[in-house]
């Protein structure tokens, strides 16, 4: 019987491997960019950066000689001799696994955005991918994703495929849940004439959407201010932080208002806007049978077309703009109504007239029902 060479007995010594397999090594050498192991083989096993982490690192800042790691070989013998070692896909299999039994228990998961894609997120669990559809990272549509990058976001699996590589997260399932049970406090607590504070979240042309933490509230243009809002967009932008009343509560309906009792110019209207005195304002519309002039934000009167002049005048339009300043007199105040009169020509010097035909007097006008122009101006 031959005996064994010293080279034979060595090599009898060490264990065989397999592409596959998983095996164990101590770290003996590391650079910026591999780590060398001794895995009990007559070659050592490395680990690439790029077979380390999805994540570009610097491996030395990772691991030390001495550590101990799992990998799977990649390959046998790379060519030169040496083992091929991939840590991030042994990883990524344990990955995959807490990932199964998350989507099994309904878990939820908390990872960090490392990608933003055009149709949503990438998040990493324990080196497995998980993908985030734009349609499931929130409760409302979001064109702009960008904010989400390098955040940590909690998430549940909503799908796990990991053989057609699906593996779907869903952020807007715990949102939606979420927002549930805030809307349930807000709804218990709220009551209308509270004043509470919101962010705006949708400006559209007829109002304003405000998110009062658990449901929205519409601002309507007419509940702006006491004044006239034309454009909601040039007043208010997403993001903003507003303080508003709750004017009224419809089931899940909740209507908003920032015309205050205690703003409201009509409260000093009747001392300030008295019968025979004289104002100024600016021409804010115009009709056919007169034009409303605005006195101060809220507060807007009627100059009927018979009083802007002694001469005779078609309509309004024809020596008027909006936007022109004029002074003109009180000539009736309506509290209840919220109706005032004007007249320009009040304020003219009388003329002597031989002979004329009796015109309106200021008082003609004021019996003319604009209620119905005032609504369809307010609708408009």
């Amino acid at each position: 019987m031959s005996e064994l060479t010293f080279e034979q007995m060595l090599e009898s010594s060490l264990k065989t491997i397999h592409t596959g397999e998983v095996v164990e090594g101590t770290v003996i050498d590391v650079k910026p960019d591999e780590i060398i192991l001794n895995i009990g083989y007559k070659s050592d096993g490395i680990v690439s950066r790029s077979e380390y982490s999805n994540t570009p690192v610097d491996l030395t800042t990772c691991v030390k000689v001495g550590d101990t790691m799992e990998t799977k070989v990649l390959k046998v013998n790379d060519g030169e001799g040496q083992v091929l070692l991939t840590y991030k896909r042994l990883a990524a299999d344990k990955g995959n696994k807490r990932i199964e039994e998350a989507f099994e228990n309904k878990e939820v998961l908390k990872a960090t955005v490392t990608q933003v894609l055009d149709g949503g997120l990438s998040v990493i669990v324990d080196e497995a991918r998980v993908f985030i559809p734009a349609s499931l990272v929130s409760d409302s549509y979001e064109k702009d994703l960008t904010k989400y990058a390098g955040q940590e976001i909690e998430f549940v699996i909503s799908e796990f495929n990991p053989k057609r590589r699906r593996v779907i997260g869903d952020r807007r399932q715990l949102m939606m849940a979420k927002r549930a049970e805030l809307q349930k406090e807000l709804f218990a607590r709220l009551k209308v004439g509270d004043v509470v504070e919101g962010i705006v979240k949708n400006v559209t042309d007829f109002g304003v959407f405000v998110d009062l933490g658990g449901a929205d509230g519409l601002l309507h243009i007419s509940e702006m201010s006491w004044g006239r809002v034309e454009n909601p967009r040039k007043v208010f932008k997403t993001g903003d932080t507003l303080k508003v009343l709750i004017k009224e509560i419809t089931g899940t309906k909740i209507a908003l208002s920032l015309k205050f009792d205690d703003a409201n110019p009509w409260l000093e209207a009747e001392k300030k806007f008295a019968v025979g005195t004289e104002v100024t304002g600016k021409v804010a519309r115009m009709t056919d049978f007169g034009a409303f002039v605005e006195l101060v934000p809220g507060v807007d009167a009627l100059l009927h077309v018979s009083q802007i002049s002694k001469e005779h005048i078609e309509k309004p339009s024809d020596v008027l703009k909006v936007g022109e300043e004029v002074t003109a007199k009180i000539v009736d105040f309506n509290a209840a109504d919220r109706k005032i009169s004007l007249s320009i020509k009040a304020l003219q010097a009388p003329e002597e007239e031989a002979v004329s035909e009796p015109e309106e007097s200021d008082a003609d006008f004021v019996s003319v029902d604009i209620d119905a122009e005032i609504a369809k101006d307010t609708e408009e």
